[in-house]
């Protein structure tokens, strides 16, 4: 393998960061190196928070659900999908913005991850540690409040960077029979791999936690996608002008 694809192959959630700070010109390359990344029809949809004040971090780690992290880590940005721009240039050229339908949602949210998965894997090869931050979408609206955004942006997620001051072991992910497919969406036995699958991940959880614990990922799995997973989002979204239509 090559380089790339090593450093692809390693990647692991950081949660506990050293106090270095990181180097601005360093933090600019790597959000540079995110606007790298593909953009569905060159919109661009995508605004990056950095948020530097303690009592913002603190207050959006309350938001998370208390992820110390947050505050904790030398970077904090803030993901956001962005349409207000896109109607900043409807207005430039004197036509009316259409932003509330659902392909324009998805257009830029797609955006929004294509470009921080460009910005994480820019910061593991300068030796930073990343940590997403879905927990934002816990409490959108008071998330939207503390960063002031404007109608027709959200906030996808956050990230954590600094230097790592833990080690962690890699997750296993999934077989690869059960998510590359040929052609079809064929069942290549599928239930047998997952099983197998299971005890992998068992024995991973058993390691990280000690013994005390284990759990399958067919457990973890059911435990999200087997129950309301925050109701509260679609009201949000349509408040903000999207999925109107």
């Amino acid at each position: 393998m090559n380089d790339v694809i090593e450093l692809l192959m390693s990647h692991r959630s950081i949660r506990k960061f050293k106090s270095d700070a990181i180097a601005s010109e360093t933090l600019e390359a790597i959000v540079r190196a995110g606007q790298a990344a593909a953009t569905s029809s060159y919109v661009q949809a995508t605004t990056v928070i950095r948020v530097t004040k303690p009592e913002t971090r603190k207050a959006l780690a309350d938001c998370a659900g208390g992820q110390v992290y947050v505050e904790q880590a030398a970077e904090f940005l803030v993901f956001c999908a962005d349409l207000a721009r896109a109607g900043l240039c409807c207005e430039m050229q004197g036509v009316e913005a259409v932003n509330d339908f659902t392909e324009h949602f998805i257009i830029a949210t797609v955006d929004v991850a294509l470009m921080a998965q460009n910005t994480v894997i820019a910061a593991e090869s300068e030796g930073l540690g990343i940590c997403y931050i879905g927990g934002l979408r816990n409490q959108p609206q008071a998330v939207s409040e503390l960063l002031a955004l404007p109608e027709h942006v959200y906030p996808v997620f956050g990230l954590c960077l600094g230097y790592p001051d833990q080690e962690v072991d890699q997750r296993p992910r999934l077989p690869l029979s059960v998510v590359l497919k040929t052609d079809t969406y064929a069942d290549t036995g599928d239930r047998e791999t997952i099983n197998e699958y299971d005890e992998a991940v068992k024995s991973y959880y058993a390691k990280r936690l000690g013994g005390q614990k284990t759990r399958s990922w067919t457990q973890q799995v059911a435990g999200v996608a087997g129950k309301e997973s925050r109701p509260h989002m679609l009201g949000f979204l349509q408040s903000k002008g999207f999925l109107k239509r």
